[in-house]
């Protein structure tokens, strides 16, 4: 039996090198033949080699793990990594989706991989709904409390209350709250959108606000606008002209 060719996609290098070595264990059934730091990464090396199995992390920078799956044209079957038990666990469970939580522990990764092993070629199709079914449960919206963000080795959470604008720069999105400290998350602007409903608004391609915390307003340029920012460096902030109409019909004008 061929040996089942993989991708591993994961934005932290420490976690895909301990996966890396306890793969080893599987030398000869499981061949890694390429890795991915990012969603966007991933996508193109699973659409060039078309794998049989992909390792994915959920939360990561440019393309999450989702958005990614969202995107595939070729569907390898898919084992889930994740250091955030809220993602869904029981319609992972319920799906035959398997996932494995970090840091990954060996005795969980053998059952992922005897799972694995029990799984026919003709469970492609299968494993597509499942896919959809897990991707759909984790779509729905719901209030969402708090952002978990790394800061070193811990992880701090941001209140919505606490966020005055999120910026995408450089394929990374920023949390800035009041004092204007910058938080790297790991979810992208347009999952953040999804997430987060009033009183955020994207007002730009790079830029989402929580309009509760604009201090004034000025006509831009053409159709565009200049919203102040009530964070403690009044931040000034142009809205696109594709997202003009947003700004207007806030300030019903």
């Amino acid at each position: 039996m061929p040996a089942i060719k993989t991708i591993l996609i994961d934005d932290e290098p420490l976690a895909i090198n301990r996966l890396r070595r306890l793969l080893d264990k599987y030398r000869g059934e499981i061949e890694v033949v390429a890795e991915a730091i990012n969603g966007e990464q991933g996508l193109q090396l699973v659409e060039q080699i078309q794998p049989d199995l992909i390792f994915l992390d959920i939360e990561m920078p440019v393309l999450n793990g989702f958005e990614m799956l969202a995107k595939l044209k070729h569907l390898p079957k898919v084992i889930f990594t994740t250091a955030f038990e809220e993602y869904a666990i029981k319609a992972f469970e319920e799906n035959s989706i398997d996932y494995l939580l970090k840091p990954i522990e060996p005795e969980r990764l053998d059952k992922a991989i005897e799972k694995l092993k029990r799984l026919s070629n003709n469970d492609a199709s299968l494993m597509q709904e499942q896919i959809n079914a897990v991707v759909n449960a984790l779509n729905v919206k719901k209030d969402v409390k708090a952002f978990p963000v790394r800061i070193g080795d811990k992880i701090i959470l941001i209140k919505p209350e606490q966020i005055v604008y999120l910026e995408a720069k450089d394929k990374y999105v920023f949390i800035v709250t009041d004092e204007n400290i910058e938080y790297l998350t790991d979810f992208t602007l347009t999952s953040l959108e999804e997430k987060l409903g009033a009183p955020f608004m994207r007002i730009h391609r790079s830029f989402m606000i929580n309009t509760d915390k604009i201090k004034e307003f000025h006509k831009g340029d053409s159709s565009s606008y200049i919203v102040v920012m009530k964070d403690k460096k009044n931040t000034k902030i142009y809205s696109g002209r594709s997202y003009s109409e947003n700004v207007r019909s806030l300030f019903e004008l």
